[in-house]
């Protein structure tokens, strides 16, 4: 499929209604896809989350519209590397609405997070993605995104969570 002949990519503004709106639109759309958990945005989340991105300076977000309709999106989120003694950045969440899979959205969108972590100094990118969604990990691998490992001896890190409350 080719790639949508409009597409716009650009660096959110979290005071603009209309970046907020698509921000929110997409990170809801994400929620409820298997891949992000198939429940809709809460509506504290809904309420709250671009006060927050926006009170938080290593936050950045990064949005794709096609035309008007936002169809693209990655929420950024830099961190520290010790060993490296650089910032790094964490891609949270990545976002391409089901109608523009596979037409270079997510391509784009990740070269422009990516061109954003340069800008910091960042050593390097990091993702998660789910072991089920092989269209994504096709993507991440093609884009030079490989499994974190320090000693193959060691094997490969693992993402791990707890939940706080």
């Amino acid at each position: 499929m080719p790639e949508p002949a409009r597409l716009r990519i650009v660096r959110a503004d979290y005071a603009d209604a209309a970046h907020a709106a698509a921000l929110i639109e997409l990170l809801d759309h994400y929620a409820r896809d298997p891949a992000g958990g198939g429940e809709p945005l809460s509506e504290f989340a809904r309420a709250h989350v671009i006060d927050a991105l926006a009170a938080r300076s290593f936050v950045f977000s990064v949005l794709a519209f096609d035309g008007d309709t936002p169809v693209g999106l990655v929420n950024a989120i830099e961190g520290f590397s010790t060993f490296a003694c650089a910032p790094l950045v964490n891609l949270h969440d990545v976002v391409v609405r089901d109608t523009h899979r596979g037409r270079g959205v997510a391509r784009q969108l990740l070269a422009a997070a990516e061109a954003i972590a340069r800008e910091r100094g960042a050593c390097k990118l990091t993702l998660e993605v789910l072991s089920g969604n092989r269209a994504a990990r096709a993507l991440y691998a093609k884009l030079g995104f490989d499994d974190y490992r320090l000693d193959p001896a060691m094997g490969e890190a693992r993402f791990l969570q707890k939940w706080l409350g």
